[in-house]
């Protein structure tokens, strides 16, 4: 099993908190960072200060070392594809090939609405995500000069530089970036991954429904000619462990506050999210983590929601990766 941390920064972490939870990350030897891409302050208090994903990205990229880098996921309505495969490499080329390239359909219509972001129909955005899908794998895989006709972007002659880790060494030993499709378990997401990922992320699913998707993705690997082992099965769970249950408490009233809540029992707040949380002292948590290695999860994306609380961060280390 392999972990990597998520955090969402949009909770109102500048810079340099980010940063903060990079380097922690880093040193507790967790092999990757990813962070949300969003715009609007939340779960909790609305309005807090935010920061982009990509920007943000680039400045880890100089202030990290081994750790890989991405966000988890960027929404094809924020990022035009031809420009994102240019900032993408860039990012890649300033890390020395530590970047993982994570997409998605988005949502938040509230978010797109405050920042003057077009927000198109459901199956609209993941006809979007498809040719993005298309539109990466063709810059980083097809010779130059290829060419793209799509519903929503046409590529002519395309000449991507850098297009590949060819002029720079590569943390992972790819020759571009590992490309993840997130969702939720959808036929058609499910789909796009096995036609062209690397690498589907469940998000904030059960175990059983993790087991019920990645099933489905098994049979659309073959449908689509892919090896069985073409595509890493990986979950991102919500995440809150302490050494002892004294300070699973603590930092159970701690994420109570951090989503708002101003009444009411956090852990009966909590409680209804275990079934798809990693939640309690490290001997449960492991409990609670071998369904998913039942269903065949390979990699974990550990997300804390308080992500201030950079013990935490070590916590998450000594627990998973001691």
């Amino acid at each position: 099993m392999r972990f990597a941390l998520m955090t969402e920064p949009q909770q109102g972490l500048s810079y340099a908190d980010v940063l903060a939870l990079a380097q922690a990350a880093e040193l507790a030897g967790f092999e990757a960072f990813f962070r949300s891409d969003h715009y609007t302050s939340f779960p909790g208090e609305a309005g807090k200060p935010t920061t982009d994903a990509w920007a943000t990205l680039a400045g880890l990229a100089r202030e990290t070392s081994r750790i890989r880098l991405g966000a988890l996921v960027s929404p094809i309505t924020f990022r035009i594809p031809g420009s994102f495969a240019k900032v993408a490499m860039t990012v890649d080329e300033m890390s020395g090939g530590r970047v993982e390239v994570a997409v998605g359909a988005g949502w938040n219509d509230a978010e797109h609405a405050s920042h003057g972001i077009p927000y198109p129909s459901d199956r609209e955005r993941v006809d979007m995500l498809e040719e993005e899908l298309q539109i990466l794998l063709g810059f980083w895989d097809q010779p130059d000069g290829w060419s793209f006709e799509g519903a929503h972007w046409q590529v002519r002659d395309a000449k991507l530089r850098p297009r590949d880790r060819s002029s720079y060494a590569s943390a992972d030993g790819r020759t571009r970036p590992n490309l993840i499709v997130g969702g939720s378990g959808r036929p058609r997401t499910l789909r796009l991954a096995a036609r062209y990922a690397d690498e589907y992320n469940m998000s904030s699913a059960s175990a059983e429904e993790t087991s019920d998707a990645f099933g489905r993705l098994a049979g659309l690997l073959r449908e689509e000619g892919r090896d069985a082992a073409a595509v890493t099965r990986s979950a991102m769970l919500g995440v809150l462990v302490g050494r002892t249950q004294a300070e699973v408490l603590e930092r159970t009233a701690e994420l109570f506050k951090a989503f708002g809540q101003s009444s009411g029992d956090p852990e009966a707040w909590l409680e209804a999210r275990r079934d798809r949380w990693l939640v309690g002292t490290p001997d449960q948590v492991h409990a609670r983590l071998q369904p998913y290695i039942d269903a065949g999860v390979e990699r974990v994306m550990l997300q804390t929601m308080i992500p201030w609380d950079l013990d935490h961060v070590k916590v998450l280390g000594e627990v998973f990766l001691g």
